[in-house]
């Protein structure tokens, strides 16, 4: 996998993630859509770890500079 995931990008990221995780385990978002977030900050952040965004590499795109 080529990194194409710049460091503001992996930042933003976590961010949200840590977000999201605030919004489910402190019970302001709850059910469904508590899943769902949780879901997302997990991918959040496993996309963050590696520097690798599958959809951007579909798409062909990049924020990492070369």
């Amino acid at each position: 996998m080529k990194r194409n995931m710049s460091n503001i990008d992996r930042t933003i990221r976590v961010v949200v993630a840590a977000l999201f995780a605030y919004l489910y385990f402190g019970g302001i978002v709850t059910g469904a859509l508590g899943i769902v977030l949780v879901v997302l900050a997990g991918v959040f952040l496993l996309t963050s770890f590696v520097s690798f965004c599958p959809i951007y590499s579909l798409f062909k795109l990049s924020t990492h500079k070369e």
